[in-house]
Order: structure tokens, then C-alpha cells, then sequence
């Protein structure tokens, strides 16, 4: 019995070693600089839409606070 649980606990250990391996091997082999280059683009148009943004609720709040001088 004792040989049983012994083996099916190897036999965990050398599944999960090779889950975690091929993992990180499919990852790195899986990263281009192409997808790198996409996620500066990305986060450079993110960062663009943001300013625009907070630049449109600046001149409405501005707007709202300038007195009328009819």
C-alpha cells in the first residue's frame, strides 16, 4: 500500500514539473516583437484617449465656472 501512495505521489510531482516547464517554455517561445511592439502602441493610444479626456473634463468644468457677461 505504502508503495502505491509513493508512486502515485512521484507520479503528481513529475506531471506538475512538466506542466510548469512546458509552460514556461510555450511562453517564451510564444512572445514576438511584434506583440511587444502592440502593447507600446497600445498603451501609448491608451495613455493619448486618457489626455483628451481629462483635457475635455478641464475646459467643460472651466465652462461652467467663467461668469457670463451678457
Amino acid at each position: 500500500m505504502m508503495a502505491v501512495v509513493v508512486s502515485l505521489a512521484v507520479f503528481v510531482v513529475v506531471l506538475i514539473v512538466a506542466f510548469v516547464f512546458i509552460g514556461w517554455r510555450d511562453r517564451s517561445r510564444l512572445s514576438t516583437p511584434e506583440d511587444s511592439a502592440a502593447v507600446r502602441d497600445a498603451t501609448s493610444t491608451q495613455a493619448r484617449y486618457a489626455a483628451e479626456r481629462h483635457g475635455a473634463q478641464g475646459e467643460v468644468w472651466r465652462s461652467g465656472q467663467t461668469p457670463n457677461s451678457t
